[in-house]
């Protein structure tokens, strides 16, 4: 349902208000500033950026909602201040040679799935002022492990015996997707660890694809089922540090996190590593999917693996 997906987005106050507030306590950014909007939506930034003083913001937006769009903005009186534009961005023509400000949510579950990263990233190459800014203009990738027996069960084990008859093939299928869901944070059982960092300022779109290593320390004893990725994002340029985090920590959002499963129950004593790799790229076929290679191994005293295991989001 389309509209449910808007409603779900602009509902995540996490999300909304720190973009709000981003804009509302740092004003010096838009006043009498030419903005361009990625990726509009509902409008919502738009809006935000036309009431914190901005000379003028454009707003791109690819799906039917633009129509609504410009109603909202009209309806809020702000036609004057706010062009909403229908299309593509790389197919639209700006009646501007450069912008001062991009604003964009363009964050996908595990950060960069079905993300509108490259859009915003031609954008800023094709648009974006020498001194101009990008919000946010930093993204990172974190990782930890958790205990999840009781979900795994449910999620994994669940075709050994269905209804009496063996449906284990699907295991695998089913190890394979990554599950986005809701971590409780008493799950946890190792440090959390910072994966990669991206400076949507200058990075180029071959970043997003990349292999890091990781070592995660347990801080209990337990066991550990599943690997869980989640993202920050920081707006740098502000009076002081604005952002947020969609970690199992932190205040729970629609993105919520990433749970990759493993083959292996491991079982790990304080103190002891699970070490190993993350590779994420785009996929060959369909580049909005994403593949994760996932690389651990722990020599422990209870526990002795190494594995590979494969994951596809789609």
């Amino acid at each position: 349902c389309h509209m449910c997906i808007h409603e779900e987005m602009l509902k995540d106050v996490v999300r909304t208000r720190s973009y709000q507030n981003v804009i509302t306590q740092n004003n010096f950014l838009f006043k009498d500033k030419i903005v361009l909007d990625v990726g509009a939506g509902t409008g919502i930034l738009s809006l935000f950026c036309a009431k914190a003083g901005a000379k003028h913001v454009y707003a791109i937006e690819c799906s039917q909602m633009a129509d609504m769009a410009k109603e909202i903005v009209k309806t809020n009186g702000f036609s004057e201040v706010i062009t909403v534009i229908k299309g593509k961005v790389e197919e639209i023509d700006l009646p501007v040679p450069k912008v001062d400000v991009i604003i964009s949510e363009w964050m996908g579950y595990f950060l960069l799935f079905e993300n509108m990263l490259d859009t915003v990233l031609f954008a800023r190459d094709k648009w974006l002022a020498d001194d101009g800014v990008v919000l946010p203009d930093k993204a990172s990738l974190h990782l930890t492990a958790i205990e999840d027996a009781e979900y795994k069960e449910d999620k994994i084990e669940f075709w050994n015996n269905v209804y009496g008859f063996d449906m284990s093939c699907i295991k695998k299928q089913a190890m394979m997707e990554p599950l986005v869901d809701t971590v409780d944070q008493n799950q946890i059982v190792t440090n959390c660890q910072l994966l990669k960092t991206m400076d949507i300022s200058k990075m180029s779109s071959g970043d997003a694809s990349f292999t890091v290593p990781f070592k995660l320390v347990a801080e209990r004893n337990d066991f550990i089922h599943a690997l869980v990725a989640y993202f920050n994002v920081s707006f740098t340029k502000c009076h002081k540090l604005m952002g947020f985090s969609t970690g199992p920590r932190s205040k729970s959002t629609h993105w919520k996190q990433t749970v990759l499963y493993l083959e292996d129950v491991v079982t790990i004593c304080e103190g002891e590593t699970l070490s190993g790799s993350m590779t994420v790229a785009n996929n060959k076929k369909n580049p909005r999917d994403i593949d994760i290679t996932l690389k651990y191994a722990i020599n422990g005293n209870r526990c002795k693996v190494s594995r590979t295991q494969h994951y596809k989001m789609r």
